[in-house]
């Protein structure tokens, strides 16, 4: 479960972006700051896993909160979570460590995928005793070699089946319960990735077969 903090001035925003995020498999609020200072204080006791981070706040930009995180070597995920598109802003979000930005206003499937955008690089990161080209590629934007399809079935998320593929690339094998488990879904949902996954050639399925019942199907990555 990852520990969201929420810093929005705008106390019904801020309400919409708790919902949201609450809302979301595998993410809980753990806080809703109303200023920069409430925002620095509350990462620094919480200790939250993300913030989404609003840039207009009344003492302080959040831009600068994100800098002085980092000077405080505070690595918090931060989605820099606003209304402000000039792009010298972008930059200073880019280059002042934020993982994402997102333009309000959103829907929740916007951000939706920035949370699991998210899950995704640091489940990457904690499973991983080391790092490939691919996975470096996958974390920091790039294509990389890994064979993925670029359309998936309506209803599918790319960014779902992203994290599905990691996790199972992370771990070798895994039934659909066990995969679920791990990434925060319903096994039913990751079920149809691994399924069409395996129609396109990028998982192998392996039958165990134990007591009663039907055998229970297992995942792999198909050899490269």
């Amino acid at each position: 479960m990852y520990e969201v903090l929420v810093v929005d001035d705008d106390f019904m925003v801020a309400e919409i972006h708790r919902r949201f995020v609450d809302k979301t498999p595998g993410f809980t609020t753990v806080g809703v700051a109303r200023t920069a200072a409430e925002a620095l204080e509350s990462v620094r006791t919480a200790h939250p896993d993300l913030v989404l981070l609003d840039v207009y706040l009344p003492d302080m930009s959040g831009l600068d909160v994100l800098q002085r995180l980092r000077a405080e070597g505070n690595a918090v995920g931060v989605i820099m979570i606003t209304a402000a598109r000039e792009i010298d802003t972008v930059s200073r979000a880019l280059h002042g460590g934020a993982s994402d930005y997102l333009v309000k206003p959103f829907d929740y499937t916007q951000l939706q995928e920035k949370l699991e955008n998210f899950r995704r690089r640091a489940r990457a990161l904690e499973s991983q005793s080391g790092a490939d080209q691919s996975l470096i590629d996958s974390l920091f934007g790039g294509k990389g070699k890994n064979p993925e399809p670029s359309r998936l079935p309506k209803g599918l998320s790319a960014e779902t089946g992203r994290l599905v593929l990691d996790i199972l690339r992370s771990k070798g094998e895994l039934s659909s319960t066990e995969c679920a488990e791990l990434a925060g879904l319903s096994r039913v949902s990751v079920r149809r990735y691994l399924e069409h996954y395996l129609s396109e050639g990028l998982l192998e399925v392996r039958l165990e077969y134990g007591g009663a019942g039907r055998p229970v199907r297992r995942y792999r990555p198909a050899p490269r």
